[in-house]
């Protein structure tokens, strides 16, 4: 320590003569006693004027003066101490260096979650394929074109829109049926949509396998159905075996089910609103399973009171899509039972004669049956050459008699009418409806099969 006034601690200091600065401090790192040492000139002491001092107890009252003031003084200071030293010198270094890199770690973190959550917000707007949105896969519309071949091969088309075939990479078939008109909800609200449809989950209802939704462009894919729609077996058979009766009425119980199963068994009674023979598929073992059902919420489109904008089939529509009065799950039961007498019949139910009238078959089958007493192997299928069960020829048609009364309310729920086709439930003579009788007493000489 330089510029020290020694004077202060000179009384307690040991005075070594005729020891020059080497000797004297060499002196002190001997002896384990001595805590400092100091040159001290004077003249009047040594020959050379160097006086060596050495403190061996504590030094007090120590003064560091100013400017050139002053003598060295040297406090003896051990190893370890030094080294102590050192070391927390090294300590400090560390911890600066550990801040620095965990600060830096932490702010690269929170740029990665910004920019991740960036990106997923732009990456929501166009789904990449086989995202998985509620156990459906999110297409894209360029897969899909390329899957159906630029949607080349038509298998039909309905009041939503055109169904195509396609085939996917693992050469899994399906169909892709393309939405026309536009979609009320945004993308978020459609695939929120069709996740409720996903959820559906019946034999006797076709799966929803995915969709895509990009700006305007909305499809749905469904699982394919190698033996098309009841419509083509029934009426357009150039590439179909005629159904016999066990597979009729297989196919009448089986959609009864799935129709039952939309009513009553999800979250919210699902309406279809079109139930009609080109509704209803047909699987690889000829079951049936209802289709282009939950689309009228999907496309925003409200159950219409409005004769022009009707959402079903003439031919199929119950009376009170006319008549102002509420829509319920009733309409669905009139339209089953239409289609009912067409399954019996192999015959559509509204035939146009040459001269411009329209003859109505469910009005006849009722006339002949129930009021002139014939046998109801009568209004069954010519192609099937009365090859049918009786007992349930009768009850298919006691229970579509039942659906199509003009008085809604005493139609039966569908779940009624699957447990009147399987045996459960025994059914009564259906009364002969005012509306059908009157058009029977117009055109009483008319023979539906002429």
């Amino acid at each position: 320590m330089p510029n020290m006034d020694l004077s202060q601690i000179m009384p307690s200091a040991n005075a070594l003569v005729g020891y020059d600065a080497k000797k004297c401090e060499s002196a002190c790192l001997r002896n384990c006693s001595c805590y400092a040492y100091a040159y001290y000139t004077n003249s009047s002491i040594s020959s050379d004027g160097i006086m060596c001092l050495h403190w061996y107890g504590n030094l007090v009252n120590m003064e560091q003066l100013g400017g050139d003031k002053g003598n060295y003084l040297f406090i003896r200071v051990s190893d370890s101490e030094v080294h102590a030293g050192s070391r927390i010198k090294a300590s400090t270094i560390w911890i600066i260096v550990s801040v620095v890199l965990v600060g830096t770690a932490i702010l690269v973190a929170i740029a990665f979650i910004f920019l991740r959550k960036w990106w997923t917000r732009r990456s929501s707007k166009t789904p990449e394929p086989e995202e998985s949105y509620a156990f459906l896969t999110a297409f894209r519309y360029k897969d899909l074109k390329i899957a159906t071949k630029n949607f080349s091969d038509k298998l039909g088309s309905g009041s939503f829109g055109s169904v195509f075939k396609g085939t996917l990479p693992d050469s899994t078939s399906i169909a892709v049926k393309r939405l026309e008109g536009s979609v009320s909800q945004d993308e978020k609200q459609f695939r929120s949509e069709v996740s409720t449809i996903g959820l559906i989950q019946h034999v006797n209802v076709v799966r929803l396998r995915g969709y895509c939704s990009e700006g305007r462009k909305a499809l749905l894919v469904y699982d394919y159905m190698p033996n098309g729609s009841l419509n083509e077996h029934l009426f357009r058979r150039k590439n179909h075996k005629v159904l016999n009766w066990q597979q009729r009425y297989k196919i009448a119980t089986g959609t009864a089910k799935g129709l039952a199963y939309l009513h009553e068994a999800c979250r919210e009674c699902i309406i279809h609103c079109d139930i009609k023979p080109e509704n209803i598929l047909l699987d690889a073992d000829l079951s049936p399973q209802v289709a282009d059902f939950g689309l009228a919420k999907l496309l925003g489109r409200e159950f219409s009171r409005v004769v022009t904008t009707i959402r079903g089939t003439i031919g199929y529509l119950a009376p009170e899509w006319t008549s102002g009065v509420a829509i319920t799950a009733k309409a669905d039961v009139y339209s089953y039972g239409m289609m009912l007498f067409e399954i019996i019949s192999g015959r559509r139910n509204l035939k146009q004669a040459k001269d411009g009238k329209v003859w109505f078959f469910p009005t006849w089958a009722a006339m002949k049956v129930l009021s002139e007493g014939l046998s109801v192997l009568s209004i069954l299928d010519d192609k099937l050459d009365e090859n049918a069960d009786t007992e349930e020829l009768s009850r298919a048609f006691r229970v579509a008699c039942w659906c199509i009364q003009e008085d809604e309310t005493i139609r039966p729920s569908v779940a009624q009418v699957v447990q009147i086709l399987e045996g459960l439930v025994d059914v009564n003579p259906p009364p002969m409806q005012s509306y059908l009788q009157k058009l029977v007493e117009d055109e009483e000489t008319t023979d539906f099969f002429s």
